[in-house]
């Protein structure tokens, strides 16, 4: 294979700009290509390898140099965006993508009632999604926060879940408070594993822009530009749903998430979920999205196994 050089010229825009602080943007766009020597020097970026890899590296070079000049600021999703091929920047229409997978398999709504609650959440700010279970409401919740970070257009994402017992004991469990929570909490972490590598994930738990913890230390907090997830919400009264919809900032978004028949209470008439809809409905800038049987999208034995239940 042929070893060649070629310099690349900034022309009107700073390095800062294209290469991100410390350098950030320029290694994640050179990780793409392994084979080549890059070294920048100020305005100049020298390239040293496989004259095809050149080629390529100029051609995706130039394209997210165009797409500075479109947007006010690169980020590292730009670039992967760039090299996946997608545009996440418009939503929603029938078939759009939401976001992609860490595998890099698409993720979108796939039936009529998701693409109802992707319509939702750009046109309200309070959604309520309720049906039965595996019809995919709290993991297209997380799918349009991600997306929403990924583009910036939030600085966090916060998901709690009321720690009810189903059936188990919570103070027979192994560890400290977080060990004795975290099972509560686990289908948030494997719908977010999906969606965000493992490394950034882990970034975004400790420096706080992902943070999820039970409903209870949402007390006397203001949660600002951020989505904001309250899953499981069954298992609230009347009294914990009041108090975490009144912790909505002016630039937030909350999705609501629950299945009205799977209630953990020790009376199940204590649930707040409905009640609350039934209070808000009409209120402009608050949309219930009802899922059903028919939506549900998990093993095909999961719609039978539901049905079963409703009618005994």
């Amino acid at each position: 294979m042929r070893i060649m050089k070629k310099t690349i010229q900034l022309e009107g825009i700073q390095p800062i700009e294209i290469y991100g602080v410390g350098n950030k943007i320029l290694m994640e766009f050179c990780s793409y290509f392994p084979h080549l020597k890059v070294v920048a020097r100020g305005s100049e970026l020298i390239v040293e390898g496989g004259e095809s890899d050149i080629a390529e590296f100029q051609i995706r070079f130039a394209q997210l140099v165009d797409l500075r000049h479109r947007k006010m600021n690169l980020t590292v999703y730009d670039v992967e965006d760039l090299f996946a091929g997608k545009t996440e920047r418009s939503l929603p229409s029938g078939d759009s993508i939401i976001v992609h997978g860490t595998d890099g398999k698409p993720i979108r709504a796939r039936n009529k009632t998701q693409q109802e609650l992707v319509k939702a959440y750009f046109q309200s700010d309070l959604i309520f999604a309720v049906g039965p279970a595996g019809t995919g409401k709290t993991y297209m919740a997380i799918a349009l926060a991600v997306r929403a970070l990924k583009n910036r257009e939030i600085k966090r994402i916060i998901l709690t879940r009321p720690a009810v017992e189903a059936g188990e004991r919570l103070g027979f469990l192994p560890g400290d408070l977080k060990e004795k929570l975290d099972p509560y909490l686990q289908p948030l972490y494997d719908a977010l594993s999906d969606m965000i590598p493992s490394k950034r994930l882990q970034e975004f738990m400790e420096n706080g822009t992902i943070q999820i913890a039970p409903l209870a230390y949402m007390r006397g907090r203001t949660l600002d530009r951020a989505c904001v997830i309250l899953d499981e919400a069954q298992n609230t009264n009347l009294g914990q749903l009041k108090m975490f919809l009144t912790r909505m900032g002016p630039s937030a978004k909350f999705i609501v998430t629950g299945d009205a028949t799977q209630v953990d209470l020790p009376r199940p008439s204590d649930s707040g979920l409905l009640a609350g809809i039934r209070l808000l409905e009409g209120i402009k800038g608050i949309t219930t999205i009802r899922f059903s049987n028919e939506d549900i999208v998990r093993h095909p034995l999961v719609t039978k196994i539901v049905k079963a239940f409703d009618e005994a």
